[in-house]
């Protein structure tokens, strides 16, 4: 009779797998989405509240360095900027004297030090967050991670918005890749099906 051996089954990095996958699809399309641009259209506010392209990245660099670093303790560099909160949404928005390149690097830099800490570090390792509510500011690292996750994809829909109220340039990471494959004709009249629609709503 042949024995055999089970192979041990590896939830927690299967999980991580999963986690990783999305937290870097979410860095990779904010920094997509500034591919090609002057370093007006990076900065412009294109909403009442100031929504820019650099500020989403420069935002999600303080999100990653703090939720990585602060919460589990893991040592990580300090950020070119400080945020404190007599300026606010000072994380918001690239000033004058920040580069957009190294504003990026260190977005890039804060990434790596994220999934570093996820790859290491079980994912029940506990953490806290000091700027939450004290009821809930005990965490686990997956917790924070889909935390993160959840905000950066939001993030990068921000971003997918201001891109294209830039140059038109659309899709996930290139263009057309989650798009139907049609001409700018072909948008004008769906856009023009749409107003037409939503005017029907519009009281006399």
């Amino acid at each position: 009779m042949t024995s055999t051996t089970a192979h041990p089954v590896d939830p927690d990095g299967a999980t991580k797998a999963h986690l990783l996958h999305y937290l870097r699809q979410a860095r990779d399309t904010l920094i997509w989405k500034l591919d090609g641009l002057s370093e007006y259209d990076l900065r412009r506010p294109l909403t009442p509240t100031g929504t820019n392209l650099l500020g989403l990245v420069k935002h999600a660099t303080l999100v990653e360095h703090d939720y990585f670093g602060v919460v589990f303790d893991q040592p990580v560099e300090p950020l070119s900027w400080t945020f404190h909160e007599d300026e606010p949404n000072v994380d918001m928005w690239a000033t004058a004297e920040q580069s957009s390149r190294d504003l990026v690097a260190e977005y890039r830099r804060v990434g790596e030090h994220s999934d570093a800490v996820i790859e290491r570090l079980p994912l029940e390792t506990p953490g806290r967050v000091p700027w939450w509510a004290p009821e809930r500011a005990e965490v686990t690292l997956h917790r924070i991670a889909v935390h993160t996750i959840v905000d950066l994809q939001r993030h990068a829909g921000h971003a997918d918005i201001l891109r294209e109220l830039i140059d038109g340039a659309v899709a996930l990471r290139t263009p057309g890749d989650n798009l139907p494959s049609t001409d700018a004709d072909w948008w004008a009249d769906y856009r023009r099906r749409l107003e037409d629609v939503a005017r029907g709503f519009i009281a006399d």
